[in-house]
């Protein structure tokens, strides 16, 4: 049997563009094909408004991605959004009063969660304390929303003309 080098290659070509194909999207999708649960632990956050948060949404600490978003609910008790956020492991000292902050990367990028370390907070005996698993925290901000910023600026701006007729108009 007589083999056609080139239609051979040219299989192996088209093989190693459609594996490259597949793991670009699964790149760009955030998923990953690791499924191991040990290797994160996961703390809630309360928040008052999360914005366009979703889930898989990278949790950064100073630019570095440590963890993901594993959840979103609501709390029916108090009807505020629950945040189920995953930290790697390596990143397991932060602090029990660590802030997190819905940001935004650029004007309109997506949203992510940003940490704000703290290393101060102690125990009743004066030893450090960090986050756990299945821990809950209150100490969150919540997202920016860019039409309340432009609302409020317009307003700010319609109300100093009306002051400004005001002032003028009584000389």
């Amino acid at each position: 049997m007589k083999v056609n080098w080139l239609e051979f290659l040219v299989g192996c070509f088209m093989i190693a563009g459609i594996t490259a194909a597949v793991i670009l999207a699964l790149k760009v999708a955030g998923l990953t094909l690791s499924t191991g649960s040990a290797e994160y632990y996961t703390v809630y956050g309360n928040f008052s408004n999360i914005g366009s948060l979703k889930v898989r949404s990278p949790v950064k600490l100073g630019g570095v991605v440590i963890g993901s978003v594993s959840d979103i609910r609501i709390d029916p008790k108090t009807l505020q959004p629950v945040v189920a956020i995953q930290i790697d492991r390596r990143y397991g000292d932060l602090g029990a009063d660590s802030t997190f902050s819905v940001l935004t990367s650029g004007l309109l990028g997506e949203q992510y969660l940003g940490v704000k370390p703290d290393f101060a907070s102690m125990d009743d005996d004066g030893n450090p304390t960090y986050l756990k698993d299945g821990d809950r925290t209150n100490f969150t901000e919540s997202a920016i929303v860019l039409e309340e910023l432009l609302g409020k600026f317009l307003y700010s701006i319609s109300s100093d003309k009306s002051d400004q007729n005001e002032n003028t108009g009584s000389n």
